[in-house]
């Protein structure tokens, strides 16, 4: 599956479209005619999710700092 990438809104007729790039066409092997899924992240969207991704760099694994709990189970 192809990263992110951005796109402009452009008006087709009535309607408005958005063109892929040839790079992920191609990547995809994307065919005129071809159904495709499309998700929206408007900018905004897009800002939170990356501060959420930051949150989580460099954190270790979760490890439980008092065994006496473990011997309950």
């Amino acid at each position: 599956m192809s990263d992110l990438f951005k796109a402009k809104v452009r008006k087709v007729g009535t309607s408005l479209g958005v063109l892929i790039p040839k790079q992920v066409i191609e990547e995809e092997e994307i065919k005129e005619g071809q159904e495709v899924e499309l998700s929206l992240l408007k900018r905004r969207k897009l800002e939170e999710v990356w501060k959420l991704i930051g949150t989580a760099k460099g954190t270790k694994p979760f490890e439980r700092d008092r065994i006496d709990r473990l011997d309950r189970y």
